[in-house]
């Protein structure tokens, strides 16, 4: 059966998230706030220090928030790229909104949940990164295909067999709209998913156009699955993923199509991405260059601050990390060791520790001298201090995080604090 999900339902699905009464699901949030719905709560404008929020709490950053989402509009334009960034990064709708008010084509998305959520929040372009052949999901998206002439769907196919799948399920489901699917060809030999050779990839082709229920829409995949990736390695891949789309195209398996989707672009080489789209030569109509980037709503204090592609090519801007976790100095044992009252529960520690930033004690906030994050239990960082760090019980410590993707996911409403602390909006997240 299918939602209600058009545009309209999708801004009032919006403004009820901000109708949600604040209670003990939200960690860090005032005690004293139980009861207030969200809107009443951001209308305090409370301070995130002196309002009575409790550690650990994540705080996202508002002026950086809103310059990672200008930059990237900015990039994507000024490339000819369309954007479609990566929801799985966030799961935060409110969000979502906002990339799309930023210009974004639609939003990509990774499995079938992660669709049915953004559906409810009213996103009409959803591109889902992976072959879909669970029957019961491809069920419920030809309804929304059917009850919605405007939801736009298109996801991988990477398999013969993941193809007769598909169009067994959809045929049981009576879809009239054809779903809408690209060859994903993979990496290299030992990458992720997605289809080894160009042979196998027209053998998909192939059967996409023996399907009723399927149409081939274009050719996608990922780069950041490239093995020992460098950069001609990766520009290499893409141009293979282009000249995929040229003879897919040449061959006349795109016909009757309006335009034809070639898309890449994770967080670390969408340079790339837009060096070699660039070089898209004329096909039998317009081509959508899509790019995928998600890690940038919110950036980061490790892994994406290192693999970061303006890194490379400084002079297009530079992303901000937009995320702090603040937690509290419940224990100092030893002029060696302290621990704070934050841990796996609460922060990404898949890729990187948290990095102790600034300490902050009675409003007076200063640099992390001497302190390091060694270790995560459960519910506390172990911190290792030098003769430099001044820190005592009761002391807030300030720390980065790696990798938004396992940040976002430990948060179910996160507040947004103004660079003086005043929190302006709360980010509702469905994981």
């Amino acid at each position: 059966m299918a939602l209600d999900t058009g545009p309209a339902h999708g801004t009032e699905a919006l403004a009820r998230l901000a109708e949600e009464h604040v209670d003990h699901r939200f960690k860090g949030l005032p005690p004293d706030a139980y009861g207030l719905t969200v809107a009443e709560l951001a209308g305090q404008r409370r301070n995130l220090f002196t309002g009575g929020f409790t550690t650990p709490v994540l705080a996202l950053s508002a002026e950086r928030l809103e310059h990672n989402l200008k930059l990237m509009e900015t990039y994507s334009a000024r490339h000819g790229l369309a954007f479609a960034p990566h929801g799985k990064t966030s799961m935060a709708p409110q969000l979502f909104q906002r990339q799309i008010e930023h210009g974004a084509w639609g939003i990509t998305l990774a499995v079938p949940h992660q669709v049915r959520v953004a559906r409810a929040f009213g996103v009409q372009r959803v591109f889902l990164a992976n072959e879909l052949v669970d029957a019961a999901a491809l069920r419920w998206i030809s309804s929304e295909l059917d009850a919605d002439p405007d939801f736009r769907f298109v996801c991988y196919a990477d398999s013969v067999r993941g193809v007769a799948l598909m169009d067994a399920a959809l045929t049981e489901a009576g879809a009239s709209r054809p779903v809408d699917v690209v060859v994903e060809l993979a990496a290299g030999e030992g990458a992720r998913t997605g289809v080894r050779t160009e042979a196998e990839c027209a053998a998909v082709a192939d059967a996409v156009a023996g399907a009723r229920t399927l149409r081939l829409a274009g050719v996608a995949g990922y780069e950041g699955e490239v093995p020992d990736a460098d950069p001609e390695k990766v520009h290499a891949w893409l141009r293979r993923l282009v000249a995929l789309a040229v003879d897919f195209d040449e061959a006349g398996r795109f016909e009757g199509l309006e335009e034809i989707v070639v898309s890449a672009g994770g967080s670390a080489w969408f340079d790339a991405v837009a060096d070699v789209f660039a070089e898209v030569p004329a096909l039998s109509v317009p081509v959508l260059k899509l790019l995928r980037s998600g890690a940038y709503v919110s950036h980061d204090d490790g892994h994406y601050r290192e693999l970061t592609p303006f890194n490379r090519v400084p002079e297009e801007g530079a992303l901000e990390p937009a995320f702090r976790l603040w937690s509290q100095v419940v224990s100092r044992p030893s002029p060696a060791q302290a621990f704070t009252n934050a841990g796996k529960r609460d922060a990404a520690y898949d890729l990187h520790l948290p990095f102790a930033q600034v300490v902050r004690r009675d409003g007076v906030e200063r640099p992390a001298t001497g302190i390091e994050v060694t270790g995560l239990s459960d519910q506390h960082a172990w911190l290792r201090t030098t003769a430099e760090a001044d820190l005592e019980v009761g002391d807030w410590l300030g720390t980065g995080l790696s990798h938004p993707c396992t940040s976002f996911d430990k948060w179910q409403l996160i507040p947004v604090a103004e660079a003086d602390g005043t929190v302006v909006d709360y980010i509702r997240t469905f994981f």
